[in-house]
């Protein structure tokens, strides 16, 4: 179902919206985040199509942000809502005219899915800090692509000094099968990696993403070979047993190559947008791994004289994250002297506790005895009548004499046992 509004405004858009999934039957929300994509008019159509395709995995409310700026131009807002043409969630797209495409936060904010996630994603030219833009601020994830926007050669130095945690690129997420391919054939044992390449079309994005990431990995130079492409086509690895290659020449099949074994084909086709942006959308926390990374390469450029500078965010990543490796990959003798101090104060401080808990016990037990002595002091004796007495005083005609005797045994009875007492008494009757 498909509403046109011209020369609208929020209010309206939300109201048809509600009309429109009441008209399909469905007035229940069922979405999880909403998607902002900011783009014009050339690339919408391929942005709303790879959102719109995301969106079945994620089902989403998409709004499309289409600035038409011009002092000229009356400012007004026209909006095209979508409900159910196309999967779960519902569209939005918003032609912002004149001095309101300077606004757009204006427009979006009232039709944000309240306490939910907010993603914004530029598929094409995207500000140099996504964080300080208007609508980046509404936003948990950032995403710019450095693949799609307008090719400049300090791109890398725009994103590594304008990092905040929830900034990501898709070019590094066109990593993401790399990565996790050169991982796994890392998980065997080999001899020390000496040195990498990766090699790729010239000024591919993802390709000097991904050597920067093996550099700060593994802590080699790597070495950049422009190819013909498509995108990248290979990764090597050099070792002092061989060399371990991921090659792709076709964009489509991957053989991986390891000392010592056979070669192996691995699925390693290049993804649409779409499945980048659901890769995106599965989760919603910083990546700290491109953040170490644009640290990484900021590093690297002040090293050979550059002048770019990593924002605090990413250094503080890069630096926790280095630290961290550091003391799993080679403990110092003063790190394990540390721990074995560490457990020997724990096993005192352990002893201290269980002498103290038996103290506790002990005197808790001494009162509990003294308490017990103090309330048998304090409760009247009870007296056994004697068999004796009880049988004199009855249809006996000497009630007197049975009574004295039975009371003088009662006198010169010995403390001993109720039986023994009971005994003599007896006797006596």
């Amino acid at each position: 179902m498909m509403i046109d509004l011209t020369d609208t405004k929020s209010s309206a858009v939300n109201a048809a919206l509600v009309s429109a999934r009441h008209a399909i039957g469905s007035p229940a929300l069922g979405m999880v985040l909403t998607l902002v994509i900011v783009t014009d008019e050339s690339t919408q159509y391929d942005a709303m199509k790879a959102a719109t395709e995301a969106a079945r995995e994620h089902p989403s409310r998409i709004l499309v942000v289409i600035g038409r700026p011009g002092a000229e131009i009356h400012p007004r807002l026209d909006a095209e809502v979508r409900v159910g043409d196309q999967g779960a969630g519902e569209t939005v797209v918003l032609r912002l005219h004149g001095e309101l495409a300077d606004h757009a936060e204006s427009v979006v904010l009232p039709l944000l899915l309240p306490d939910a996630p907010v993603v914004v994603w530029w598929p094409g030219k995207a500000p140099e800090t996504p964080s300080a833009d208007p609508l980046g601020i509404l936003a948990q994830r950032r995403i710019t692509d450095a693949v799609a926007a307008p090719r400049r050669p300090d791109w890398l130095e725009i994103r590594a000094s304008g990092y905040t945690p929830g900034d990501t690129d898709l070019a590094w997420t066109r990593t993401t099968t790399w990565r996790s391919l050169l991982a796994a054939a890392l998980d065997q044992r080999y001899d020390r990696i000496t040195g990498a390449a990766v090699e790729a079309k010239a000024g591919n994005p993802s390709a000097e993403l991904l050597a920067l990431w093996l550099s700060d990995r593994l802590g080699v130079p790597v070495e950049r070979v422009v190819t013909a492409g498509p995108g990248i086509t290979a990764t090597r690895l050099v070792t002092g047993s061989g060399e371990i290659a991921v090659t792709r020449p076709d964009g489509v099949l991957a053989t991986l190559t390891t000392p010592g074994q056979p070669d192996r084909h691995v699925a390693l086709k290049r993804r649409d947008a779409a499945e980048l942006i659901a890769e995106e959308l599965r989760r919603l926390d910083p990546d700290d791994v491109y953040a170490t990374t644009l640290a990484h390469a900021a590093a690297e450029a002040k090293a050979a004289g550059g002048s770019v500078v990593a924002s605090p965010a990413a250094t503080a990543a890069h630096a926790q994250e280095a630290e961290t490796i550091a003391v799993i990959a080679a403990p110092g003798a003063s790190t394990m002297a540390d721990s074995a101090d560490m457990v020997s104060d724990a096993a005192a401080d352990a002893g201290e506790r269980a002498i103290a808990a038996a103290h506790r016990a002990s005197a808790d037990e001494a009162e509990q005895s003294h308490a017990t002595k103090e309330t048998a002091k304090k409760a009247p004796a009870k007296r056994t009548p004697a068999r004796g007495s009880g049988s004199s005083s009855g249809s006996s005609g000497s009630s007197g004499s049975s009574g004295s005797s039975g009371s003088a045994a009662k006198k010169t009875a010995k403390p001993r046992s109720s039986g023994t007492a009971r005994k003599r008494t007896g006797g006596s009757s």
